[in-house]
């Protein structure tokens, strides 16, 4: 297993907050919407825009699961396998052709304020780990750093 973590975020939001929009994975459809901000595709390259426009527009929200269309190989989606109040929530891949498990957590800062971390364990060999790994360490941070954006009232 190969650990990758984000740097700590910080979310100007309390941390229930935060908790309560995360554990109910359909609270995240905002993502569809928020795509259309200016303010976030211009974090995106120009040449990217309509590709990574088409894939948040495909994915698809359950209470308990996510699943993002991945390019050739099809969809990954995950599923919560546990929730700890206001902590952490974590979950475990169930259509992916590597198997990871990836959690998020979170601590208050103050009572309107939180901060979180995304953590991600795939289940890579030496060769995959030298292909994806640097890959995962930067899209973890990313993952992150999009949930940080998310309005959580």
């Amino acid at each position: 297993m190969a650990k990758y973590e984000s740097q700590i975020k910080q979310v100007p939001f309390s941390q229930s907050a935060v908790y309560a929009k995360l554990a109910d994975l359909t609270n995240l459809a905002v993502i569809k919407e928020r795509f259309d901000d200016p303010a976030v595709q211009e974090k995106l390259p120009a040449d990217k825009i309509d590709e990574v426009r088409k894939a948040v527009q495909q994915m698809e929200f359950t209470a308990d699961t996510v699943s993002v269309p991945a390019g050739p190989i099809g969809s990954v989606a995950v599923e919560i396998v546990e929730r700890e109040p206001e902590k952490c929530v974590k979950f475990s891949s169930t259509n992916s052709p590597v198997s990871f498990k990836l959690w998020i957590q979170m601590l208050p800062t103050s009572d309107t304020t939180s901060k979180m971390k995304v953590t991600i364990d795939a289940d890579l060999n030496f060769f995959m780990k030298q292909m994806v790994g640097p890959h995962l360490e930067k899209g973890v941070d990313k993952f992150a750093d999009m949930l940080a954006m998310i309005p959580y009232e």
